[in-house]
């Protein structure tokens, strides 16, 4: 298999991981394309292209703390998923559309509690709980919005937007899995 096989394969892999993450929460997506951090528009690759927490980067970028608004969740045994908006606490604005699920085995009881709670952003909620974790970027998207995604975050269908999948590794084990879509 060559390299150029190799590296298509594990894209589709990748947009199928990204999309069956998405599936419980959307019905139309839209489009992903796996894209490089040189195909990002610069404003994109700082939001997108980091191994940190989106909810820290969204804040330095817009200068505002952001709140969170759980639009969807589910549970079943330890795990919790949910489809969230960002906004910031400025002006209310919507920043980043997201899915999350996240395995709660390892993390102690008042961590899974708030983030079920759904009342602060998930990066918060592993920062202030002294959470020792890692965040990897898995792949950067180059997306047209389905008609769901476009209206959360007011763009016009056709448009182009980014996102990106990540994982967090709790104390060295997988724990979170996010595809996080951002409008700067």
């Amino acid at each position: 298999m060559t390299a150029q096989a190799i590296a298509e394969a594990a894209s589709a892999s990748r947009r199928d991981e990204a999309i069956d993450l998405a599936r419980g929460f959307f019905s139309d997506l839209g489009e992903l394309t796996p894209v490089g951090y040189a195909d990002l528009p610069a404003e994109y690759q700082t939001l997108l292209a980091h191994s940190g927490h989106m909810t820290v980067t969204l804040e330095a970028w817009h200068e505002s703390l952001v709140d969170v608004r759980v639009v969807a969740e589910t549970t079943q045994d330890d795990r919790y998923a949910r489809h969230s908006l960002l906004s910031r606490q400025s002006d209310g604005r919507i920043v980043q559309s997201g899915v999350m699920r996240i395995v709660f085995a390892g993390l102690a009881s008042e961590v899974r509690e708030r983030v079920a709670a759904g009342g602060c952003p998930l990066g918060r909620i592993l920062i202030r709980s002294n959470v020792l974790r890692e965040v990897e970027l898995l792949a950067l998207w180059r997306i047209t919005p389905g008609g769901q995604l476009a209206e959360e975050l007011a763009v016009p269908p056709g448009d182009v937007i980014y996102g990106r999948s990540a994982r967090i590794l709790v104390e060295g084990r997988p724990a979170v899995e996010l595809l996080e879509i951002v409008k700067p």
